[in-house]
């Protein structure tokens, strides 16, 4: 079946402004895979609340998500191991 990865227009635009912050906050120097791994955890794993990821969260916040995301995908399948699980999940309202 493989990792799923077409999204809505709006999922998309907010992954593509996701990543531009993770660039801005020196968290990455490839949007691109940053851009890939959102996706993929947003359509394989959990569902990300990605206008709160983006617009609501701080820094410090933003960094765990985004960082955690990084370290913890399994690129294979689009899921997260380790049993992290993001702050910025559809059902975990912090």
């Amino acid at each position: 079946m493989g990792i799923k990865w077409q999204t809505s227009k709006e999922d998309g635009e907010l992954i593509s402004r996701i990543s531009d912050r993770a660039s801005s906050l020196d968290l990455t120097n490839d949007q691109i895979e940053v851009q890939m791994d959102i996706t993929a955890v947003h359509l394989n794993d959990v569902e990300l609340d990605l206008r709160r990821l983006l617009e609501e969260f701080d820094d410090f916040n933003f960094a765990h998500d985004i960082n955690g995301i990084r370290r913890h995908i399994d690129t294979e399948t689009g899921k997260l191991t380790g049993g992290f699980l993001p702050r910025c999940t559809k059902k975990n309202n912090l």
